[in-house]
């Protein structure tokens, strides 16, 4: 399945479907197809609203992401849902269902709700709430747990791409519940088994995403971190997956932004090393209400980064990341 990820000529197929991606200007983009990077909103606009909600994916849309970006976990009788964890205590109201109570038990060192625990029919009965404590949670309590297949009906009806993260395979598959069956039966229901469609899938664990590369034609995001955060010996710009390794099987990789630019602004080198594998590059995560360096705003970081020449940014904040990019593109 080995094709460059968002190659000059399957993006030039998915511009007149995504509008958002804007006409060409004066600008010269450094990206891999040479067009401007795309703005993928991270969980959607989950600064704004709980994240992986349908309102929050919606509301990244109006903002003019031209991506959204839901995390994959499995019920137990195994549906695909949106969210980036599959414990429930922090993005959900079920500590307030008495009926649950007793589902509340230790995995690990954690003791929480697990997702994997729950049939979709009880999901449903539980809103969303706002992890994060310096964002607005007056929309707390008011929304779904979306699944999959409803995020991309909503892709599909407002032509905008998605990017999938499927969310800790392996553990999935040690209780049971293997998601790449039902991922690739999905994907191929909806014509999204092409390495034309439009969607690409992420994953952190190579070995799922090498499994759903013999399966499907789909485009491939490998998700990498510094190693250091395993080992502290570690060349900090060293990635838990080497670019050459998963130039393999992937089409491009999700970098921890630490692995493409210092807080003040520095170039690894990483992003011309991915370029030169025919890698696309899509860091994350860009936030608004996260401190970058002294004296360095998140519009600086957003041109430091777009004028390196990343493919797409991820981002919880897609306005932001929207108006950077469209007023690079007019200079």
């Amino acid at each position: 399945m080995r094709q460059i990820f968002m190659g000059v000529g399957i993006l030039a197929g998915l511009v007149a479907c995504s509008p958002n991606t804007g006409s060409p200007t004066g600008h010269v983009w450094t990206t891999l197809n040479g067009e401007a990077p795309l703005v993928i909103a991270h969980r959607g606009a989950s600064g704004e609203r709980p994240e992986h909600t349908i309102e929050a994916y919606t509301l990244a849309i109006e903002q003019g992401a031209d991506v959204i970006e839901p995390d994959l976990v499995m019920t137990a009788d195994g549906v695909l849902v949106v969210r980036h964890d599959h414990y429930l205590s922090t993005t959900t109201d079920v500590a307030d269902h008495p009926e649950f109570a007793d589902r509340r038990r230790l995995q690990g060192e954690q003791s929480d709700w697990w997702v994997e625990d729950f049939t979709l029919a009880e999901l449903r009965t539980l809103r969303a709430r706002q992890p994060w404590a310096q964002r607005d949670a007056s929309f707390n309590d008011r929304f779904l747990i979306p699944t999959f297949e409803e995020v991309l009906d909503l892709a599909t009806a407002h032509n905008v791409r998605t990017e999938p993260e499927v969310k800790a395979p392996g553990h999935f598959v040690s209780v049971g519940l293997d998601p790449l069956p039902e991922l690739v039966r999905i994907l191929r229901e909806r014509r999204l088994d092409t390495a034309d469609a439009p969607t690409a899938i992420q994953c952190f664990e190579p070995d799922f995403l090498a499994r759903l590369n013999a399966e499907i034609d789909t485009q491939l995001l490998m998700l990498v971190f510094p190693m250091q955060e395993l080992d502290p010996e570690a060349d900090p710009r060293q990635p838990t997956v080497s670019l050459t390794d998963m130039a393999a099987f992937a089409d491009g990789v999700g970098p921890s932004k630490a692995l493409v630019i210092t807080a003040e602004g520095e170039d690894t080198g990483f992003i011309a090393r991915a370029h030169e594998l025919g890698l696309a590059v899509h860091p994350w995560t860009f936030r608004d209400d996260v401190p970058v360096a002294d004296g360095v705003t998140i519009e600086d970081e957003l041109r430091r980064i777009y004028a390196l020449g990343v493919d797409g940014v991820f981002t919880d904040f897609p306005a932001t990341a929207v108006r950077v990019r469209d007023a690079m593109g007019d200079e």
